[in-house]
């Protein structure tokens, strides 16, 4: 698809990522937004549920209806609870729209996985391998000729980007596979509350038990992130076996943004500066990703608001272990922002249009 302009609809506006998107979308030179639905703010205006788009976009929040849905837009993303795309989207790619879902709907490519680690059956097997995952950085040609996206979790982005060129041994001549041991690889992430969503209201998101604290969850690898990152790491790979990882998640007193520390043993010892290098080379062509130099470090805070990941590294010679931290906004890069590079992807635009804004600072 290749058009002057696309309309846009919205399916979940008032959450946080639906949210993103419409703010986002206002600054986008080559998308109009015509279409929004959302359960809660049904009948009342959009700026309701999002007042800072008060005076810059003018649509009225509307209960989802497929034909209404199919006659106002070109892209549809679906923004709601899991269990939602399962549903609309093969009507909608039926109507012959591009249809971008940000929930875990199609992420998994094992319904057995799916049912394991969502607790729920999966209703629409069959739009599983249609779906690409939109990892730009890692499935770039594909995204360009999808219909349906599976956009990725805010957590597996920060740590698949972290490790993908430890994993491919890109820059590197021969290309001979992972340098890192596949078996041993540990993920801390901290992430924002605002990675929780707009809708959970659980004692845990309190003011008063995040603020001045940091708190663990889903510990002992049984967070549902655990096989979206193991499958795409295993796929990168390209091993027999998979790749299995420790994961434990954080959750910090900041609204956004997601730290992620990954450690990997190398196989044989290589020297910081020649890894760097090695990072370098891999995302010497993304616009998005920002490897820093020695000595210099990520932080959640020079990421707000944008959509760039920035990767430090170095070496642990005594372990003989790869550091490789990463930082991202969980609700640009880590969601609504990926969400619109694959749109432009899909749609033949510049990958970076609506999407070039830097990090506020402080």
């Amino acid at each position: 698809m290749i058009a002057d302009k696309v309309r846009v609809g919205i399916v979940g506006v008032s959450g946080y990522g639906g949210g993103e998107l419409a703010r986002l979308l206002s600054m986008h030179p080559k998308a109009e937004l015509t279409y929004v639905t959302s359960g809660t703010y049904k009948g009342k205006p959009l700026s309701a549920a999002l007042p800072g788009v008060a005076n810059r976009i003018n649509l009225t929040c509307e209960e989802f209806d497929i034909d209404t849905a199919v006659a106002k837009c070109d892209v549809v993303f679906l923004a709601g609870e899991a269990g939602l795309a399962m549903k609309l989207a093969e009507p909608l790619i039926g109507a012959g729209k591009k249809v971008i879902d940000l929930s875990a709907d199609f992420r998994l490519k094992s319904t057995a996985d799916y049912q394991q680690w969502y607790k729920s059956e999966h209703t629409a097997p069959h739009m599983i391998d249609q779906a690409v995952y939109g990892l730009p950085e890692i499935n770039r040609s594909k995204i360009k000729t999808a219909s349906l996206i599976a956009n990725p979790g805010c957590y597996p982005t920060s740590a698949i980007l972290a490790l993908y060129p430890l994993l491919t041994h890109l820059g590197l001549k021969p290309m001979l596979g992972p340098i890192v041991d596949t078996k041993s690889v540990i993920i801390d992430s901290y992430s924002g509350t605002s990675g929780a969503g707009r809708s959970k209201f659980s004692l845990d998101y309190h003011f008063a038990e995040v603020n001045e604290s940091i708190k663990p969850y889903g510990v002992g690898g049984v967070h549902r992130h655990v096989p979206e990152i193991e499958q795409t790491l295993t796929q990168i790979a390209n091993v027999f076996d998979p790749v299995l990882v420790t994961f434990t998640p954080h959750l910090a007193p900041i609204t956004r943004g997601i730290l992620t520390t990954t450690y990997s043993t190398l196989i044989d010892p290589m020297p910081a500066e020649q890894l760097r290098d090695l990072y370098k080379v891999a995302y010497k062509d993304e616009p998005f990703v920002v490897v820093m130099d020695e000595g210099q470090w990520p932080s959640t805070k020079m990421t707000v608001g944008s959509n760039y990941c920035y990767i430090g590294l170095t070496v642990d010679t005594r372990t003989n272990r790869v550091i490789v931290i990463s930082a991202e906004d969980n609700l640009v890069k880590g969601m609504a922002g990926q969400a619109i590079q694959n749109m432009n992807l899909m749609c033949g635009f510049e990958e970076t249009d609506g999407l070039q804004m830097v990090g506020m600072w402080p």
